[in-house]
């Protein structure tokens, strides 16, 4: 195998700019503008998104997740075991941080905010939407607890079908709904050349939103 010498990789970001003059004032609106852009580039996983959280003592950990909506009232939306690692880190300790990383458009978004569960209408709602298939493994994985091997997963898969084969429509799991981050802070990252990044933040103080650059 050719070795590979990380230290010499590199790439120019030329694509973009980032000037305070065009931004929206509104973050949300900032980042439904890039979001849509970033979605006719025609992704891969377009709503993918790096989820961190920590527990109280500040012990991180981060994981890709999917967005399922976002605005204002609501915050960003995903869904997941209340159980999994995340939901136990997210109930000893709120505060979380959501990170969209978009190299087609050398583009990335960081949110920072404190997240909570939504409601149970909410979830449920979510929940029928989904195909019934990843319902049903919904109910099937006791996510982030350690299992003996893959047949076991197939084994509780089979008797979660037999379990819920006369039902149209399986109920929503006590375990598993959404979570919302309702964002205090966003930074849009915008590629540039030699490294001279364009970096705006908004920052959420007495209400409103104020708008400043840091540097690369």
């Amino acid at each position: 195998m050719k070795k590979i010498k990380l230290s010499s990789i590199r790439k120019s970001y030329v694509k973009n700019t980032l000037v305070e003059d065009l931004l929206a004032t509104d973050p949300y609106l900032q980042f439904n503008q890039w979001f849509h852009d970033y979605i006719a580039s025609d992704p891969l996983e377009p709503t993918a998104m790096t989820l961190a959280t920590s527990t109280p003592d500040g012990r991180p950990s981060a994981r890709t997740v999917l967005l399922k909506g976002y605005d204002k009232e609501q915050g960003f939306l995903f869904y997941t075991n209340y159980a999994s690692r995340k939901g136990i880190e997210i109930k000893a300790n709120p505060r979380g941080a959501l990170l969209f990383f978009w190299p087609a458009r050398e583009q990335q978004i960081r949110v920072e905010g404190k997240i909570k569960k939504t409601s149970k209408s909410l979830s449920e709602e979510y929940f029928q939407s989904r195909p019934r298939a990843s319902q049903l493994g919904a109910w099937t994985s006791e996510q982030s607890t350690e299992i003996p091997n893959r047949n076991y997963l197939d084994q509780v898969l089979n008797q979660m079908e037999t379990f819920f084969k006369d039902q149209a429509l399986l109920p929503l799991p006590p375990f598993w709904g959404g979570y919302s981050l309702m964002p205090t802070y966003f930074e849009f990252w915008q590629g540039r050349p030699d490294r001279l990044h364009d970096r705006i933040i908004y920052s959420l103080k007495r209400g409103k939103w104020v708008i400043s650059r840091l540097a690369p």
